[in-house]
């Protein structure tokens, strides 16, 4: 992968790792299935009557935006509401890139290279650290929270493989218009759920952060960062770029300190190098050959 475009995989999994503790902000003030519905709708309103629609069919759009939305974030937002901690989600989560790569192999025939073997073990080996440490009560989760982030991670990974069967279009509309396909049926969840004067109240009450944390989720990982993320995805292998996806519990745990005052002990530093180092081999045996 180029220089440039490492940094910009770089910069999306740096927002996304953040967002973690933005989520736990939003939560706070909205229902989880409320506070997908609310980041989906701000991605594409009024985005929607300015943002021409890619020339692609209605289905791999529809697609995309129940995988992702529904799936992804539905799933990790009820997880994270009571059932995983922030950090620990930011790494379970993960595991996506290993759905990815797995059903890459399948349906692509993309195959690891020599040098990626070891660099996959390395980032396996950081994270195995974390979770061999909140496993002894590093973080409150529960099977159920485990499980459904599990389940988001699969769901990210089929987002992963049909927006790269989408080929080359224009990564702002692909965003925007996949994701009404999010929003309405997110909508029609949570108001199953908890009933439309809940969901009225939460939305009267919200104050500036709450808004705030939605609007972050829309702008800053939604449109920015999955529309970086899937122009990424259809000029490189699903093999190159998902692995710097790992580095996103780094930046989980550094927010997590700065904003929530948690420690960062000798195996969490030891953690993230483990995961760096597996980045940096993997980076090396991607590189296109002169």
């Amino acid at each position: 992968m180029p220089v440039p475009h490492l940094l910009l995989a770089l910069a999306v999994v740096a927002v996304w790792g953040t967002n973690f503790v933005v989520i736990r902000l939003g939560l706070d003030a909205f229902a989880p299935s409320t506070f997908a519905a609310l980041r989906y709708t701000l991605s594409c309103l009024p985005l929607l009557f300015f943002v021409p629609r890619p020339a692609l069919g209605w289905g791999r759009l529809a697609a995309f935006g129940v995988l992702i939305g529904v799936g992804q974030f539905g799933l990790l937002f009820r997880a994270m509401q009571g059932d995983i901690s922030p950090g620990l989600a930011s790494l379970v989560i993960q595991a996506q890139v290993f759905f990815t790569i797995a059903l890459s192999a399948l349906l692509y025939r993309e195959h690891l290279r020599r040098l990626q073997w070891p660099a996959f073990a390395l980032a396996v080996g950081g994270l195995a650290v974390v979770a061999l440490h909140v496993s002894r009560g590093g973080g409150a989760v529960t099977a159920t929270g485990v499980g459904l982030v599990l389940l988001a991670a699969a769901c990210w990974a089929g987002g992963n493989l049909v927006a790269r069967s989408a080929g080359r279009v224009n990564a702002l509309g692909f965003i925007v218009w996949s994701s009404p396909f999010a929003a309405v049926p997110l909508w029609l969840i949570t108001l199953a759920q908890d009933g439309p004067a809940a969901v009225g109240a939460s939305l009267a009450h919200a104050g500036a952060m709450a808004w705030g944390a939605a609007a972050w989720q829309a702008v800053g990982n939604t449109l920015f960062g999955y529309g970086a993320w899937n122009w990424l995805l259809v000029r490189h292998g699903a093999a190159t770029v998902t692995p710097t996806a790992l580095l996103v519990p780094v930046f989980g745990m550094a927010a997590s300190a700065l904003a929530l005052g948690e420690g960062l002990p000798a195996w969490k530093v030891a953690a993230a190098l483990l995961v760096m180092a597996g980045l940096a081999i993997n980076v090396l045996a991607t590189r296109p050959r002169a």
